[in-house]
């Protein structure tokens, strides 16, 4: 093989992963509270149905859903019966089953219609922990005033009494992290924000900004 050949087959490969990277959907780790604090809609469905729209240069997915429960957004819709996201992956559009599980599902919306994507929370509900149902149900709401803080590397400090730091990103080299699963940042008196888990009569803690 000429050593021409093979040097513009690999800038071409290059240039194609770069183009692929440059495509891709990119979405910074949010843990479930502020999911659930900065959205429009947080509701529990069952996904029945499922069209293609090409309302636009990309195609448009159109989920028909069954609603189980909603836990936020009764301003906005108070019956959702679509659910809209891309059709491309690389757009951040997400794919669901059909008649398969009940979805947590997190959205905004605009015009009327709910739009969720892959930097949105959505998860299987039996794939939830305990705490995160019991913060999807009312803890989450509780601390929408507070900061949840990113902790990506050491040292890492909480700048203000309404900050509770998050450190999965250093414990856990996967998401979700500890805290993700089992913790709620509340506000507690003064204004203060700590670390909550409610388990049960023998089991409820308040802990510090920095633990766990």
């Amino acid at each position: 093989m000429k050593p021409c050949f093979v040097l513009g087959f690999l800038l071409f490969s290059l240039v194609c992963l770069m183009y692929q990277a440059s495509d891709a959907c990119s979405c910074a780790m949010s843990h479930p509270q502020d999911a659930y604090c900065h959205s429009d809609i947080v509701i529990r469905v069952k996904i029945v149905g499922k069209n293609l729209l090409n309302d636009g240069p990309f195609g448009t997915l159109r989920y028909t859903v069954k609603q189980m429960k909603m836990y936020k957004g009764f301003d906005k819709i108070q019956h959702v019966q679509h659910i809209y996201t891309h059709d491309s992956e690389s757009m951040c559009g997400v794919k669901f089953d059909i008649n398969k599980y009940q979805y947590l599902i997190t959205g905004r919306v605009h015009d009327g219609k709910l739009y969720t994507g892959l930097c949105n929370f959505n998860e299987r509900w039996e794939r939830l922990s305990l705490e995160q149902k019991k913060g999807i149900n009312h803890r989450y709401q509780l601390g929408c005033n507070c900061r949840i803080k990113p902790c990506h590397y050491l040292p890492c400090f909480v700048t203000s009494k309404n900050e509770c730091l998050w450190t999965d990103m250093l414990s856990h080299f996967s998401f979700p992290g500890y805290q993700s699963r089992h913790y709620a940042c509340i506000q507690q008196k003064e204004g203060y924000c700590s670390w909550y888990r409610g388990v049960s009569a023998r089991d409820k803690l308040i802990i510090n900004t920095t633990d766990p």
